[in-house]
């Protein structure tokens, strides 16, 4: 899942991660996706930082209630300084802050490694 308020960051990042085998489902409007996020449904969701109705650091908690098995990845034009994010959502499984723009490749680099983490935990259990 990815869920950014930009029309053409969702549809660029939906075309190339799905041209390399990914399934994406994309929302540019954080109520929609919410509305849509189903526990166990998502592997990996992807949020956006700004975002009108609701930011995505909202967005992830109302989502985590929901599921507490989903990665989660923040998407920001800007500098985040994963100190201070800590000291907001000390008990968080986010792997990472994407600055935009960030190339397909790198994002599906990141994917897979998050999603070979996974496996491994699931194989263990």
């Amino acid at each position: 899942m990815i869920v950014d308020d930009e029309k053409d960051v969702t549809d660029s990042v939906k075309i190339g991660l799905e041209r390399l085998g990914f399934c994406v489902d994309a929302y540019n409007d954080p109520m929609i996706a919410l509305a849509n996020f189903k526990s166990t449904k998502y592997d990996i969701a992807i949020l956006d930082i700004r975002m009108p109705k609701l930011n995505g650091f909202d967005l992830y908690r109302e989502m985590r209630k929901l599921d507490s098995q989903t990665s989660f990845c923040f998407f920001t034009a800007f500098d985040i300084f994963v100190s201070e994010f800590e000291k907001i959502f000390p008990d968080t499984s986010v792997k990472t802050f994407l600055k935009k723009p960030v190339s397909i490749s790198e994002l599906a680099k990141l994917l897979n490694e998050i999603l070979g983490e996974r496996q491994k935990i699931v194989k263990t259990q």
